[in-house]
């Protein structure tokens, strides 16, 4: 056999597989995950009233002594004001935390260890069905198309929720991007209460956020099972039989 013939051969080998998985993923593992993540979603982990009991970390920051300046009536006693520095910055002298660091919150960072590699495997699942059905659309041709435009509805659906899980994850990085300068804040201005209340209460948001989040992942699961169940044989032989309607 020529390189061609063997190349050619390799690669109906991967189309192979690509659509055993796509449908074994549809027919095995959806519905697995779909139990999976019910059960988080309902779970005492995530269960809205550990939202008030969140971990407060910013306790740990301790404030600054306070200042006592003695304003005299003799102007000429005045100190000379202190020229201001290049990239000196103003506010509190950062003090030197109890222990080294302040920590991330630790409800927030076990619940985001459990998510995040959800949201992972749902673009990978979604990215290999999405090819399982990109390789059963038939060649164009023209007429009895019906069965061809499920193919892409269910194609635009996968691509949606693909963007829709990358927005999941951009989440998580925007949270500790935007808690570290609210920590920030809190070092630098420690006595501003409300610094340290604003971390609290991203943290909180967090918290539901990514128990949102925990609920949409079992709703996708769910919605693409049904999707491609209701219309399996339209998806799998688009040109087989009569137009039937899509659900």
């Amino acid at each position: 056999m020529s390189s061609g013939g063997s190349a050619l051969k390799e690669v109906e080998d991967v189309k192979t597989n690509i659509k055993e998985k796509g449908e074994a993923l549809v027919k095995d593992v959806f519905p697995a995950k779909v139990i999976e993540l019910n059960k988080l979603a309902q779970s005492d982990l995530l269960s809205l009233d550990r939202m008030s009991v969140i971990q407060k970390c910013v306790d740990d920051i301790p404030l600054p002594q306070q200042l006592v300046v003695n304003h005299g009536d003799d102007r000429n006693n005045q100190m000379p004001k202190k020229r201001k520095l290049d990239g000196e910055m103003e506010g509190s002298q950062v003090l030197v935390f109890p222990e080294g660091s302040i920590p991330c919150n630790k409800d927030i960072i076990k619940i985001t260890n459990i998510i995040k590699p959800l949201i992972c495997v749902l673009i990978e699942h979604c990215n290999s069905v999405k090819m399982w059905i990109q390789l059963l659309i038939p060649k164009i041709e023209d007429g009895n198309n019906f069965g061809v435009s499920i193919q892409e509805d269910t194609l635009a659906e996968l691509r949606q929720v693909e963007s829709d899980a990358a927005s999941y994850l951009d989440q998580i990085t925007r949270y500790f991007i935007t808690r570290g300068k609210l920590i920030s804040k809190v070092a630098k201005y420690p006595h501003v209460d409300d610094y340290r209340r604003g971390v609290e209460e991203i943290d909180q948001k967090e918290f539901f956020n990514l128990r949102l989040t925990s609920v949409e992942l079992r709703n996708i699961y769910l919605s693409l099972l049904d999707l491609i169940e209701k219309n399996k044989e339209k998806i799998k032989k688009p040109r087989n039989s009569n137009a039937e309607t899509l659900y």
